[in-house]
């Protein structure tokens, strides 16, 4: 159903009531997850604040939640959103990984999401359709109800979207795992990745994922253009590439960084905040594995272990452990199964108490990271959660989990320098000495610091009128007004 923001049913593609030309309206559906909802929202606001389009935002049922629905009524009066009917997954395998069941999700709903096209055709001036990543199979909805132009939104980064570019012919020419890989995989353009840090759904090509992500790789070429969540300053090596044209592949646009801009701060006092506010400039770490990350057990006590060992002020977000040590429990549900406190060491937050503050489940992320008083973040690499990084200047230590997490990582801390990564052995003491080198560090750590600060400058040079994110988006609108594809 509609957020109550949508477009008046009195428009259709020649004009409003009034006579004068309707705006430009683009649909863009959003695969489940917070993480995809929040770049493609803020791409849509973009559109309207910049460019006076509309937009509508179309979402899955399995992903309705209060905090969704919270979201998507905060948006402005151009953006509004429309719910997919449920479809039946029941006959998927128990434990089926996210990639497949949002893949299947969406295939099985082209049916009705082909109804909404129909029905915005004849309301708005329906400009375009935009998929983000496991979406591709709606470009067959699109096509089915007539939507001239068709683009792929990729809300991670250029690396992640070379390697699935590359898959058809990986999949042809690479014998069995990528993890088993004698020599890291190297891509046009791109840091070297060992096996072992692939992307995560295409560490086991029996399972469907793998399929699907293949799948994927050979459906995004359908899309007329490419728009990325990244920007050159953080990975020129593919930058250049992809801003190439290449026969059979759509064109790129790298248009980011595009993270949530509204720091919540109208949401009244924070505990958290509050603390931050008694707390030195650039002192504190930040902790938080994302909305959807939880930690084994033993990983959760080293890392208490290791924060108090490192003797640097923190704030830690902090999760209960999965009963089955699945990284990625918390996906479609971000509160925390149990009481985080309980599985902390005995006696860790008395000991702490005077420079750590651990809260259960979550904080203000944009707050926090745009808080004086925050030195460093400790991240699973999320890409929202780089980029937020990134846009605030807080130097970051990698701790990835799942999806393209760990790719990202190698991205971060072997390519740009934008980080250091926790060794893989997770011990208390290897946890600490990257906390402390990255927040007071004379050699490496004052390296990431100064690139960070680099990387700060770049993003928000790309993002003002007349930057290289902002031309790029602009030169996309520019085709929907002059008739090109």
């Amino acid at each position: 159903m509609e957020n109550g923001n949508g477009p008046s049913s009195c428009c259709n593609g020649n004009g409003n009531s009034n006579g004068a030309p309707s705006p430009p309206h683009v649909a863009m559906l959003v695969t489940p997850g917070m993480g995809h909802l929040i770049p493609l929202a803020e791409l849509a606001k973009l559109l309207a604040s910049r460019h006076g389009a509309t937009a509508t935002l179309v979402t899955f049922a399995s992903t309705a939640s209060a905090t969704q629905r919270a979201f998507l009524a905060s948006l402005p009066p151009a953006v509004s959103s429309l719910a997919l009917p449920p479809v039946d997954l029941s006959d998927l395998p128990r434990g089926a990984a996210i990639e497949t069941l949002m893949s299947e999700e969406c295939a099985r709903s082209v049916p009705a999401l082909t109804d909404i096209l129909l029905r915005l055709r004849r309301t708005t001036r329906l400009v375009a359709f935009v998929a983000d990543l496991f979406g591709a199979d709606s470009f067959d909805a699109a096509r089915a109800a007539g939507v001239a132009r068709r683009y792929l939104f990729f809300p991670t980064n250029l690396h992640v979207l070379t390697l699935i570019l590359h898959l058809p012919e990986l999949d042809a020419s690479v014998p069995g795992e990528f993890r088993d890989l004698a020599e890291p995989l190297r891509l046009p353009g791109c840091v070297p990745i060992p096996g072992p840090d692939v992307l995560m759904p295409l560490q086991d090509k029996s399972n469907p994922s793998y399929k699907w992500m293949v799948h994927h790789g050979a459906k995004y070429r359908e899309a007329d253009a490419i728009l990325v969540n990244s920007f050159d300053a953080v990975e020129p090596g593919p930058a250049k590439i992809l801003r190439q044209p290449a026969p059979g592949r759509p064109a790129v646009f790298p248009i980011g960084p595009l993270i949530q801009a509204d720091r919540g701060s109208s949401d009244g006092p924070c505990p958290c905040i509050e603390w931050l506010d008694r707390q030195p400039d650039r002192s504190v770490i930040f902790v938080s594995f994302g909305s959807g990350g939880a930690l084994p057990a033993e990983q959760m006590r080293e890392l208490a272990l290791g924060l108090e060992l490192s003797g640097q002020r923190f704030l830690w977000v902090v999760r209960s452990p999965s009963d089955e040590g699945a990284v990625n429990d918390n996906y479609y549900d971000a509160e925390s199964k149990k009481d985080p406190f309980a599985y902390l060491p005995e006696g860790f937050v008395e000991r702490t108490k005077d420079v750590g503050l651990v809260v259960p489940s979550w904080a203000p992320q944009i707050r926090v990271l745009a808080h004086r008083a925050t030195g460093g973040f400790l991240t699973h690499c999320g890409w929202n959660s780089v980029l937020e990084s990134l846009v605030y200047g807080v130097p970051m230590v990698a701790w990835p989990l799942y999806a393209e997490q760990r790719q990202n990582a190698v991205m971060l801390s072997e390519g740009v320098g934008a980080a250091i990564r926790v060794p893989e052995s997770k011990g208390r003491e290897k946890i600490a000495a990257a906390v402390r080198e990255v927040m007071e560090g004379e050699g490496k750590g004052a390296a990431v610091r100064a690139k960070v600060a680099e990387l700060q400058k770049a993003a928000a040079e790309g993002l003002r009128e007349g930057g290289a994110a902002a031309t790029a988006l602009a030169e996309v609108v520019g085709k929907w007004t002059c008739g090109e594809n």
